[in-house]
C-alpha cells in the first residue's frame, strides 16, 4: 500500500539547528555536479513560465528561495514581473539580499504566507516540499494565494533507486551539511497525489535528470 505523507512533528529550534547547518552561500561555491544539478533544473522551470503580456507586471513568489540563484534566473526571464523570494531561513534571506537587491524578499513561513487570496499569478516551488512540516499545508496555502487562472510549478527529486543511492553518498561527503534535513521520503507517485488532494490540476508533468527529478506545471481547481 503507498503510504502518505503527513505532518511531522519536530520543534522549531530542530529546524533551526538543521538549516544552520547550510552556509547562507553554499550554492554560490557548490562544486560541478551540484551546478549541472541545478542548471538542469532551471532549464525544466524557465520552459514553464508563462509569457508576458503587454504591460502586465506578473506576480512571481519563489517559496524556498535559499540564496535566490534561481529566482534571479527568473527575474533576468520575467524582466516585467515583481519577483518575490520567500525562505524561512534568515541566513540566506539576508545572503540574497545583499546580492540581488533588485529582487524582494521576505523571511516567512511556507505554511502561512504572508499575501492576500488570489493575489498571485505565479508561484515556484523546486526542492522545498521535502523540507517543510506538512507539504499538504504549504500546498494549500500556494492554491490560496495564487489567482483563479494562475500556475503553480512544484519540482524535487522523485524518490528513484538512483536518486536515493546518489544522495546517500552525497551526504557522506560534499552534501554532508544536508543530513537529517529531508523531513519527508517523496517518490514521483506520492508528490503527484499530494498535489491533487491540496487542490490543484496537474497540466504537465517533466522528468529529468536520468529520472531522478521530476517537475510538475499545475494549476488551481478553483
Amino acid at each position: 500500500m503507498q503510504k502518505k505523507i503527513s505532518k511531522v512533528k519536530i520543534s522549531g529550534q530542530k529546524l533551526k539547528d538543521i538549516w544552520a547547518q547550510v552556509p547562507p552561500d553554499y550554492y554560490d561555491r557548490g562544486n560541478l555536479l551540484q551546478k549541472l544539478w541545478h542548471n538542469h533544473k532551471l532549464n525544466q522551470v524557465i520552459k514553464l513560465l508563462p509569457k508576458q503580456k503587454g504591460n502586465h507586471r506578473l506576480k512571481v513568489l519563489d517559496i524556498g528561495c535559499n540564496s535566490a540563484l534561481l529566482t534571479n534566473e527568473v527575474s533576468k526571464v520575467l524582466k516585467k514581473g515583481k519577483i518575490t523570494g520567500l525562505d524561512s531561513y534568515k541566513g540566506a534571506i539576508d545572503f540574497a539580499r545583499s546580492k540581488y537587491p533588485h529582487i524582494n524578499f521576505v523571511v516567512a513561513d511556507a505554511h502561512k504566507l504572508p499575501f492576500n487570496k488570489n493575489s498571485l499569478d505565479l508561484v515556484i516551488c523546486t526542492e522545498t516540499l521535502e523540507h517543510v512540516v506538512d507539504p499538504k499545508k504549504a500546498l494549500e496555502e500556494m492554491v490560496r494565494i495564487l489567482k483563479k487562472d494562475a500556475r503553480a510549478i512544484i519540482s524535487m527529486d522523485s524518490g528513484s533507486p538512483l536518486f536515493h543511492i546518489i544522495w546517500h553518498v552525497w551526504t557522506k561527503g560534499h552534501g554532508k551539511v544536508w543530513q537529517n534535513a529531508h523531513l519527508h521520503e517523496f517518490n514521483a507517485k506520492l508528490l503527484e497525489q499530494l498535489i491533487r488532494d491540496s487542490g490543484f490540476k496537474i497540466q504537465k508533468k517533466i522528468k529529468s535528470h536520468l529520472g531522478m527529478a521530476i517537475t510538475f506545471l499545475v494549476v488551481p481547481k478553483k
